[in-house]
């Protein structure tokens, strides 16, 4: 079966219109607030069925999830949320309450308040380290696990892939930790967009208004984000026992240490799936937004 995901990621890459012409939208009108540990969270949903929860990463916010939400909603309950520091809403304090942890407790009262059990459980980048973090702890809140290219590092560190990742990390980041020393988030924002979507130098000027506006006005958490206490620690060991239908996925065209770490943790999580999305990188859920929920709303079916 997910051979023919495959293909048929090939098919809509090659004849939709969509690919690489989808930027993120402007935020849904008919966005919610729901109270987690005193913070307002915004989050839209849309549709009905099996809810699908999706995770954002950094710099963004709940609009990156746009170019697929009408497509998911036809068959699911698509909800997605703006994590606490994250967006444009106003923060109650200085941010020194930040860290991994946080997220993941804010992400499993998200959960909790939605009443409907355990949820698919969808997540891309930093976000992926989130989920996991919170699905770990928590398992039965989780019906399946989809995440795309998660900054969740179960290499090991003397091991060549364990290397390469780290250096390929190094390499990707440097760039915007300079700025955050420097002061300077929001050309930290603009550097971590050209890096991570392997943009050439100043090819952020060059992207559409609105994946700048989203990245620019989600510079405020940069500096909590690269300066937060260390997150909690996700082994391979832990992932053994994790057994929740889980799917890891990644670009073919994308940086080598997204592409380790996803195949790393694939190999931890008992009967974890790996995918590959053609002629994408990093930014593949916008950059084919059929293919991507493709794989997803197929996973999800097979999850029961």
């Amino acid at each position: 079966m997910f051979r023919l995901v495959q293909l048929l990621a090939s098919l809509a890459l090659l004849f939709s219109p969509m690919a690489y012409a989808q930027p993120a939208a402007a935020p849904p009108t008919a966005t919610k607030l729901m109270d987690i540990g005193g913070a307002q969270l915004q989050y839209v949903e849309q549709g009905e069925g099996e809810p699908i929860l999706f995770i954002h990463g950094a710099p963004q916010d709940l609009r990156a999830w746009e170019p697929i939400r009408d497509i998911i909603s036809k068959k699911h309950r698509f909800i997605a949320y703006t994590q606490r520091y994250f967006g444009t809403e106003p923060w109650k304090d200085d941010g020194k309450q930040f860290s991994m942890a946080m997220l993941a407790e804010d992400l499993t009262g998200f959960i909790k308040s939605l009443n409907t059990g355990a949820v698919h459980l969808v997540a891309w980048s930093y976000g992926g380290q989130v989920a996991t973090t919170a699905a770990v702890k928590n398992p039965s809140l989780v019906r399946s696990l989809i995440l795309y290219e998660p900054s969740v590092n179960v290499l090991a560190p003397d091991s060549p892939e364990g290397k390469a990742a780290r250096e390929d990390r190094a390499k990707i980041l440097g760039p915007a930790v300079a700025a955050i020393k420097a002061g300077d988030p929001t050309r930290a924002a603009r550097l971590l967009h050209e890096g991570v979507f392997q943009l050439s130098p100043g090819g952020f000027d060059n992207e559409p208004q609105t994946l700048q506006t989203t990245a620019l006005e989600n510079a405020r958490p940069l500096p909590l984000v690269f300066t937060a206490p260390p997150p909690p620690s996700i082994t391979c060991d832990m992932l053994t026992s994790f057994t929740r239908p889980t799917l890891l996925i990644h670009g073919e065209k994308t940086q080598t240490s997204y592409k380790l770490m996803a195949e790393g943790m694939s190999k931890c999580v008992p009967g974890a799936r790996l995918l590959v999305i053609p002629n994408v990188n990093h930014a593949g859920p916008r950059q084919d937004p059929a293919a991507f929920s493709a794989a997803v709303l197929e996973f999800v079916s097979a999850s029961h």
